[in-house]
Order: structure tokens, then sequence, then C-alpha cells
């Protein structure tokens, strides 16, 4: 079949990029407008923090996303309501009543682009076979820390340069979130005609009124009763426990003057230095990655994987210790920091692609991905505190400290050792 022979370079990243992009937009884009708007610091943080919750309660209608419909026809949906949603937060921003108005639009965002992130995972594991899904892992990362970036960066700059053409500062704001409603309404058309269709992408048959939250409590309950399950759960509450802490300080960190223990780097350094070196290595981290795991299947790859994601706590222990003068050295460490991110976090996403297998796989996927959200945001918001009461040196070592438990979880882990291993012909 002609659909068949799409080649994933076609669609995974374009999926991914559109993936992160309307979370970016919900949950920093949003802060930065409301405070550019003149939204106080308690009102932003309290309302803001809201629209985190579709994404850490999306398991529960994971499963209607599993058995109702297509994974295509949800994401080429939900892409459509994300584009006209992001349109409705730029028409309310010129009104008086734009602060509710914009809110509940960004909540109907935050439930479609959480609907599209349950619709897009199970679509790549039908769509993908195992080894090509271990190959693409490291792309589709990158693409969505990407869409990130372009969101926190580009979009953002945009909106400053209309801020200071025009002096209109909701109409600068407006503009921009019209140019991503564009955005988006651009990937709903192409994706609707570039995505392949997968024969195992099919609603279940078997959907009645009388029987769909008997399905529904069946498919979540289901979860919990597979193989080495409460590892599983720990594996993904902690793999990435150093970095959940990590990553809510490497910005202040960068900042904070050198007196405070800081680099005080400009904000023109510390684009330049993520937007451009972050980048790459990022992107070979998770290329790399995904290539070796293709080839060595993840069992043969786990350990180097989870021994390298400690890279960046070195790093920074580093920064924090040296406090080198040298922009280049400074780069070089952000380098390794975001590599072994790349690298180390392919080891994280294939296993819950291998953890999920089988029966209603794009549920219990979700379902793993919230435990994931929930092992970045607990310990992540105690960890400024923490870094006020040990100064930068000694948390970003207390962090490195934090990697035994990475290295604990990883040992407990059974894999298949043909998993993600490209088969030969």
């Amino acid at each position: 079949m002609k659909n068949k022979q799409v080649s994933p370079w076609a669609w995974v990243p374009t999926l991914y990029f559109a993936q992160g992009l309307p979370y970016v937009a919900v949950m920093t884009i949003s802060v930065i407008m409301y405070k550019r708007l003149g939204i106080s610091n308690t009102d932003i943080a309290l309302y803001t923090s809201w629209l985190y919750l579709p994404w850490v309660i999306k398991p529960f209608w994971s499963p209607f996303v599993d058995l109702l419909k297509t994974k295509r026809w949800w994401v080429v949906t939900m892409q459509m309501l994300v584009g006209a949603g992001l349109a409705g937060v730029a028409f309310t921003l010129p009104t008086d009543f734009f602060f509710q108005a914009s809110l509940a639009v960004f909540w109907l965002v935050a439930f479609s682009s959480a609907t599209h992130d349950i619709a897009a995972d199970g679509y790549y594991m039908l769509a993908l076979e195992p080894h090509e899904q271990a190959f693409f892992v490291g792309i589709r990362s990158t693409f969505y820390r990407i869409s990130t970036i372009a969101g926190q960066g580009i979009l953002v700059m945009i909106a400053g340069a209309l801020e200071t053409s025009t002096g209109k500062i909701p109409m600068s704001w407006s503009i921009t979130f019209f140019i991503m409603a564009g955005l988006f309404i651009a990937f709903c058309l192409y994706h609707k005609f570039i995505l392949p269709k997968p024969a195992s992408d099919k609603p279940s048959v078997t959907v009645t009124a009388s029987n769909l939250m008997k399905e529904f409590f069946a498919t979540f309950a289901s979860f919990f009763k597979k193989k080495q399950v409460a590892v599983a759960i720990l594996f993904m509450l902690f793999y990435r426990f150093p970095e959940a802490q990590l990553v809510k300080l490497i910005t202040p960190f960068l900042i904070d003057p050198r007196e405070v223990g800081g680099l005080g780097l400009t904000t023109t350094e510390i684009g330049l230095t993520y937007g451009t070196i972050g980048i790459i290595g990022l992107t070979i981290g998770g290329i790399l990655g995904g290539i070796l795991a293709s080839r060595g299947g993840l069992k043969k790859w786990l350990w180097p994987m989870a021994l390298i994601i400690s890279l960046p706590n070195i790093a920074f222990v580093y920064l924090a210790s040296v406090q080198p003068e040298s922009f280049w050295v400074i780069n070089l460490c952000v380098f390794i920091e975001q590599f072994g991110y790349g690298f180390g976090f392919t080891a994280y996403m294939l296993y819950m692609i291998y953890f999920s297998d089988g029966e209603h796989k794009t549920a219990h996927y979700a379902i793993c991905t919230a435990f994931m959200a929930l092992g970045m945001m607990l310990p992540g918001m105690a960890a400024g505190w923490l870094q006020e009461q040990l100064g930068y040196e000694n948390f970003f070592i207390w962090v490195m400290i934090c990697c035994i438990g990475t290295l604990v979880v990883t040992a407990f882990l059974k894999v298949d050792p043909n998993f993600a291993k490209k088969q030969k012909e």
C-alpha cells in the first residue's frame, strides 16, 4: 500500500514538534504573557499551575482514546482543536476580561494537547516496528525539545519585537498567538494527508455505551497487573530524580551573580548557550542513543545510558566549584549536560514503550507518562528551597549523590534482550 511507503522522517519530527509547542504555550509562554499584561505573580502562579492538571490526569481518559476511533483520527482532530484554541486566546487578549477568558481557553488547549499526547504516543507505537521505535526515539525527543525552545525563544522574541514596534502589549501577544494558531492548522492539514494508516490502528469493535465504563476500568486495572509493575513505577519516578531537581535551578544558577555562587551570564549569553550549543549536544545525544539502542537493544545499552545521564550533574558541580570565566568552558559543560540528557533519556522512553507493550498499549503508555510527570514535579517543587539552604555547589553535589537512586532502580529492571534491536533480514 502506498501509505506504508511514507518514511517516518516525513512525520515523526513534525508530530513531536507539534506535541511540544502547545505544552510550552500553556505552561511557559502564558506566564510571560500574563506578566507583561500586568497580572500579579500570585495570580499567575495560582491559576497557571492549574493548567498542568490535564497532563497529570490524562491516564483517566486515555482508555477512551484507546477504544474509540483511530489514533490517527485523534491526532489530526486534536491538532485542529489546539489551533482553534490558540486563535481563541488571541481573540480574548484585547478584551477587558482577558484574564478569565484566556485562562478558560488555555484550559481547553491544555486538555486537547494532553489528549494529542496520548494519541501521538500510541500512534508512534502502532506505525513503527520496534527497531524503528528505538531508532526514532532520539529524533522524537529532540524535536520535542526543539519545539519548547522555539516557543520560549523565537515566539517570545517575536512578541517582544512587536511590543517594541507597536507599543501595544495586548495586540502584540494576540498576533503572536495567531501565528501559533496558523502553524497548528498547517500541522493539522499536513498530517491529515501524510500520516500512514497502519492496519493495527483501529477502534475497538466491541465498544458500546453499556460496556464502555467496564472497558475503561479493565484497561486501567490491567496496567497494575503487569509483571514488575512496582519496579517499573519506581523506575519511572526515580530514574530522573537528579534531573528533576537540576532542571529547576540551571537558569537561576547561570543568571545569579558570582558573589552568590552563580555565573553571572546575560540573557543573550544564556540564549546562545542553550539555543545553539545545547541543541547540538541534545541532538547528538538523542540520535546516537536511538541508533545504538536499535542496533544492540535496550538491555545492552540500559546501564551505559543510566550512567551517562549523570554527566549533567558532574558538569554543574564543576561549574559551581570553579566558576570559570571562559564562556567556552561554560558552553562545553552545557554541551555535556545536554548530550547526557539526550543520550540517557533514550533508555527511559524506550522502557516506557517496552512496559506499555501489549493490549491497550496507548492507555498504558499514558499512565507511564503520568508517573513521569509526577517524578519531575514533586522533586522540582522542593529544589529551590533546598538550593537556598545548601548553596549552589553543595546543591549540585547533592544532585549528583541522587544519581545513586537512578542506578538502584535501574538495577532491578528486567528487559527482553531482543527488545528494540533491529532483527537481521
